[in-house]
């Protein structure tokens, strides 16, 4: 984009007698051919935009083209560039990604003949496990987590982006795999409307924090017979603090929440995975809870759907 305090963008007319830059110069519509240029300008930045650049920031990790030397806490040196870095924090934002969704979204399509990550496993920062003898998936090691959880630069900070290693829910890999071609769509969609991802928060990190309010006063008493002692409108008053749908006397949890601001205000979308294998009362209550659904496909990124329509699949 443009300097505009540099008087050698600008038309002589969008100076004052002193050079100085008039604001409304920007929505004159006098000047359409510069606005153009700059809609022009703002698509271009957004097309070099990489989607999983928001799952780095906050790490002291290499951005370039080029491998530099990283150390963990144990003087362990692995040799990354940027992409290592991008792979790496994708992966453990969703815990499991599939291979083929791995490469730079901005490239060709992926050809399974490629492996651009090799090296990655190679040093024990992340393993492939087969999904369905056609494809594979990747996840962390502890390894790579701690790696990651080693370079923040801000360890006070309450919303950083977690990160996960290992398979945690095996009997779902699949679903699981295809939470990161929701983000790439969902991410698509509200970039265009000027937001600014920030991160994402899956469900069982969103349960967690559930069960441990559920749990706080049982915590430290030897006598507790571990049942939560709080009431139905505790709990519908909890679901409303943190933005969840609560019905038929249950909270509901969406498969991720995105994070992300726009306008300077935080907003947050939260995402679910529709499958085939979705049906009567579950498919019912994914329509009802309001989330923002794709449906799951063989095609990278799935497909954007009217939550309503889950009930197709009953």
């Amino acid at each position: 984009m443009f300097d505009r305090d540099d008087p050698r963008d600008r038309d002589d007319d969008s100076r004052d007698d002193y050079g100085v830059y008039d604001p409304r110069w920007n929505d004159d519509p006098r000047d359409p051919e510069d606005g153009g240029r700059e809609r022009g300008r703002d698509r271009d930045r957004d097309r070099d935009r990489d989607p999983r650049d928001a799952f780095v920031e906050g790490l002291d990790l290499p951005r370039g083209l080029e491998h530099e030397i990283v150390l963990d806490e144990r003087d362990r040196s692995y040799e990354l560039n940027g992409e290592d870095s991008r792979t790496l924090t994708t992966v453990g934002a969703f815990r499991v990604v599939s291979e083929s969704d791995l490469r730079d979204p901005r490239e060709g399509a992926f050809d399974p003949r490629d492996d651009d990550h090799r090296h990655l496993r190679d040093q024990g920062l992340m393993r492939s496990v087969s999904l369905d003898g056609r494809e594979r998936v990747v996840t962390l090691t502890e390894r790579g987590r701690s790696l990651l959880e080693g370079h923040r630069r801000d360890r006070d900070d309450e919303r950083y982006q977690e990160f996960r290693a290992g398979i945690s829910r095996p009997r779902e890999l699949t679903h699981d795999a295809s939470l990161y071609r929701a983000y790439l769509r969902a991410e698509e969609r509200l970039r265009d409307q000027g937001a600014e991802i920030r991160r994402v928060v899956l469900e069982n990190d969103i349960k967690r924090e559930y069960q441990e309010w559920l749990q706080e006063h049982n915590r430290g008493r030897p006598d507790s017979d571990g049942r939560p002692d709080r009431d139905p409108r505790e709990i519908e008053e909890w679901a409303h603090e943190h933005d969840l749908p609560y019905f038929d006397e249950s909270v509901h949890f969406p498969d991720f929440r995105l994070e992300y601001e726009v306008d300077g205000c935080d907003r947050h979308e939260d995402i679910e995975v529709v499958t085939d294998h979705y049906r009567g009362a579950h498919a019912a209550s994914r329509a009802r809870a309001g989330f923002v659904c794709y449906a799951s496909s063989g095609g990278r990124g799935g497909r954007p759907i009217d939550p309503r329509l889950a009930e197709d699949f009953i």
